[in-house]
C-alpha cells in the first residue's frame, strides 16, 4: 500500500491569526513548501454523516482574491460532483450559480471602487 503525506503548517501572529500557510505533498511534484493565502479543506464523517472543515486565510488575503478563490473553488466542486455522481445537469447548474456569484460579486466590487 502506497502513502501519501499532506503536510500543513500555519504560522499565526500572537492574536492567533493566520499569518502563513504553508503546505507540502509527498507526491507534488514541487520541491519547496508551498505557500497560501487561504485553504478550505473538508472531510466526511461517515458515522455522523456530517462535513468537517477547515477554513482559514491569512490577513493578507485581499477581498478581490477570496471571490476568485470562492469561484474557482465552486467551479471545481461541480466537477469534482459530476465525477463522483455522473450527474451533468446538476453540477452545470452549479456552474451556474458560480457563474452569477462571480458576475455579481465583481459588480459590488466595481461599485464600490
Amino acid at each position: 500500500m502506497h502513502k501519501s503525506t499532506i503536510t500543513i503548517d500555519v504560522i499565526l501572529d500572537p492574536n492567533r491569526i493566520p499569518e502563513q500557510i504553508n503546505w507540502q505533498a509527498s507526491d507534488s511534484t514541487a520541491d519547496m513548501v508551498q505557500r497560501a493565502k487561504a485553504m478550505c479543506m473538508a472531510f466526511w464523517d461517515g458515522a455522523d454523516k456530517s462535513a468537517l472543515r477547515i477554513d482559514l486565510w491569512t490577513k493578507d488575503m485581499m477581498v478581490d482574491e477570496m471571490g476568485d478563490f470562492f469561484y474557482q473553488m465552486l467551479m471545481t466542486m461541480a466537477d469534482t460532483f459530476k465525477r463522483a455522481t455522473n450527474n451533468e445537469p446538476l453540477a452545470e447548474e452549479m456552474k451556474t450559480f458560480a457563474k452569477d456569484f462571480y458576475k455579481k460579486f465583481r459588480d459590488e466590487m466595481i461599485q464600490q471602487s
